[in-house]
C-alpha cells in the first residue's frame, strides 16, 4: 500500500533541500535570501534542521556500523589572559568556530589561543 504521508514528507524534504542549494548558489546571506523568497528565518532554520536529521537517518540506515557515536563532553579549563600594559590602541582578533566566538587582544599569548582552538575543533 502506498504511504502518501511518507511520499509527501520526502517531497517536502527534497523541495527544501533544493531551496538550501539555491541559497548557497545565490551567495546571499540567509536573512537576505529569506526576505527575497518571502519566508521567515525561523521557517528556513526549521526545515534546515529537518533536512539534516533526515540525511543523518538515511546515513545510519545505509551503514549502521558507521553511525555517529554518542556525543562526548570534555572539560575545558579557561584561564584569565595575562594583564596587558595600558596601550592607546589595542587591536583585536575575532574568531568564530562551530558557532562560538572568541575575541582576543593582540597581546593574548598565541600559544594559549592555539591550545583553546585545538580543543574547540576536536571531534567529539
Amino acid at each position: 500500500m502506498i504511504n502518501t504521508s511518507e511520499i509527501a514528507k520526502e517531497y517536502r524534504l527534497s523541495h527544501w533541500a533544493q531551496i538550501f542549494q539555491e541559497r548557497v548558489e545565490s551567495g546571499l546571506s540567509i536573512k537576505t535570501f529569506c526576505k527575497q523568497i518571502g519566508i521567515s528565518g525561523n521557517t528556513y532554520f526549521y526545515w534546515q534542521r529537518r533536512v539534516r536529521e533526515a540525511a543523518c537517518e538515511q546515513i545510519a540506515e545505509l551503514n549502521p556500523a558507521k553511525s555517529l557515536p554518542a556525543p562526548v563532553f570534555a572539560e575545558v579549563s579557561v584561564c584569565e589572559p595575562p594583564a596587558l600594559p595600558p596601550m592607546k590602541s589595542v587591536s583585536q582578533l575575532r574568531i568564530e568556530v562551530a558557532g562560538m566566538q572568541i575575541t582576543a587582544d593582540s597581546g593574548y599569548p598565541t600559544e594559549s589561543l592555539a591550545a583553546l582552538l585545538r580543543e574547540l575543533v576536536k571531534p567529539c
